[in-house]
């Protein structure tokens, strides 16, 4: 991913970040459900862009890349948040938690 969209690579850092040191066990859960890995033992978000958003996943003992869209095209900063957290949600549910 080297076009990052209507964000800035600053605030891709920033999101990645806040992701990885504060909802962990989100990435994880957004992975193993959205992200075609339910075996997944470990996930770093590693970015994203207006499209959808990029983790690093341990499964099987080796790590892949991972991609999940989100539901719409998105323009501004406030919209990653809400995206996230409706993924989030979508996850824990499809989990059964």
């Amino acid at each position: 991913m080297s076009d990052t969209g209507p964000f800035t690579e600053d605030v891709v850092r920033q999101i990645t970040r806040h992701m990885n040191d504060d909802h962990a066990a989100d990435c994880l859960a957004i992975c193993r459900a959205l992200g075609g890995r339910p075996g997944a033992t470990a996930a770093r978000m590693t970015g994203l862009d207006a499209e959808g958003i990029e983790f690093a996943v341990t499964d099987g003992g080796a790590d892949h890349p991972v991609r999940v869209p989100f539901g719409e095209r998105l323009t501004e900063r406030p919209q990653v948040r809400r995206e996230v957290v409706r993924m989030t949600g979508e996850a824990r549910a499809a989990l059964g938690g």
